[in-house]
């Protein structure tokens, strides 16, 4: 019989690592399980996959500790740049110099091998991976897990960081509002002859979003960026089967010199899209953080930003309830929790499903609405505002981990 901690993480991903550190910092015990093997999660070499860390999401790092071995391996986003098409209309999304940047984009292994290393060196983290769960508790005074190997892990409150297949919200029966976009995002590095100016592109095609997101330059001085091309799943299984050459032509028809010369600098990978929103996110000492409780189109690049924000809500609630001596598996507590997250989390992923649907009308007339409406919010100062605060995650009622 393991010792008992105050939290039970099942997925220790980005979002349930960051978890168990940030409840760390604030004196809560982990035991974080995962299925995957660290040692593969955190390879060598760079496979394409990035996240866009927004300014909110920045601030829980540096206030978790992680944020100074994090800043070399920071490429900043200094600007956004939309367009439909690579036709005239592009918006530009670019804060004053005193504002700083709109975010910093990382390669995934970076964030992992912070997080992980981190975890390793925290005495409240029982870190048990890779390890498969054979059997979930959850009971009146707390919850249990049951590993492969008979081993039984304890704690107050069990957390379904699993990511969208959850168990643990399919084992509490927690309803899922889910649509299939019947799209595939393709995930490829690139390496470019031209310089990226720390510029994210986001190209509207009918068929889907095109998204150049700024890497720091390779070892070699080679400039780099990440691919996120979207494209339908009937068509996914043949691009996916081009040669490089042929798979380059492809790239530069959309890219249309931006970058110049383009070069292929990772292994090709791809994952369906879909929508997923679960109205609940709580039940009896569970709470759902990340994927588990959302999924979203990758269209705005705040899928995991929006997991984050769970990180810091759920924290700073579980620290309210010790103040106040409840247990944190309390039901009160945990209603506060989805109740913060609950507005925030459904205008986040509504408002990306609409983008993802508007910008797919083809024909055009449909084109030149777009244009005519991005026009507008290029001219207008107050939108802009409004957008560049959504990138940055900093509207709303924010988590105390998530300020400056």
């Amino acid at each position: 019989m393991g010792d008992r901690k105050d939290l039970l993480i099942i997925g220790g991903g980005l979002v349930g690592m960051t978890l168990a550190l940030a409840a760390a910092r604030k004196g809560f015990s982990s035991h974080v399980v995962d299925q995957a093997d660290p040692a593969e999660l955190t390879a060598e070499g760079f496979d394409g996959r990035a996240s866009a860390i927004s300014t909110a999401s920045w601030n829980l790092f540096c206030n978790i500790g992680i944020g100074e071995v994090l800043e070399p391996f920071a490429c900043p986003i200094a600007s956004i740049a939309v367009t439909d098409q690579m036709k005239r209309g592009t918006i530009d999304f670019t804060p004053a110099p005193h504002e700083g940047s709109l975010g910093r984009m990382f390669a995934n292994r970076q964030l992992r091998l912070a997080l992980f290393e981190a975890a390793r060196c925290e005495p409240l983290i029982t870190w048990h991976a890779p390890a498969d769960i054979a059997e979930r508790y959850r009971g009146e005074t707390g919850v249990s897990a049951t590993l492969s190997d008979g081993t039984v892990l304890e704690a107050a409150l069990m957390v379904g960081a699993e990511g969208r297949r959850s168990p643990s919200r399919e084992d509490a029966g927690l309803n899922l509002a889910r649509w299939d976009y019947r799209h595939r995002a393709i995930i490829v590095g690139l390496d470019h002859t031209k310089p990226h100016d720390n510029v994210a592109w986001e190209i509207f095609y009918p068929a889907g979003p095109f998204a150049l997101l700024p890497m720091l330059d390779g070892p070699n001085g080679e400039h780099r960026s990440a691919l996120v091309w979207t494209v339908a799943e009937k068509d996914a299984a043949g691009v996916l089967k081009l040669s490089d050459r042929a798979f380059v032509a492809e790239l530069e028809k959309r890219m249309n010199g931006l970058l110049g010369e383009i070069s292929l600098g990772s292994p090709r990978s791809s994952y369906p899209l879909s929508f997923q929103h679960t109205a609940k996110i709580i039940d009896h000492r569970l709470a759902l953080v990340g994927d588990s409780a959302h999924g979203m189109h990758p269209i705005a690049g705040q899928g995991l930003n929006l997991g984050l924000r769970d990180v810091g809500a759920l924290v700073e609630v579980l620290e309210e309830g010790r103040r106040l001596g409840l247990d944190p598996g309390d039901a009160q507590m945990l209603a506060r929790y989805e109740n913060w997250r609950a507005l925030d989390s459904l205008m986040v992923m509504s408002a990306t499903d609409s983008l993802t649907r508007l910008f797919g009308v083809p024909g055009r007339g449909a084109s030149a609405i777009r244009r005519l409406g991005m026009a507008g919010v290029q001219r207008s100062g107050m939108l802009k505002r409004w957008f560049m605060d959504e990138a940055r995650g900093v509207s709303g009622k924010l988590p105390a981990l998530l300020q400056a």
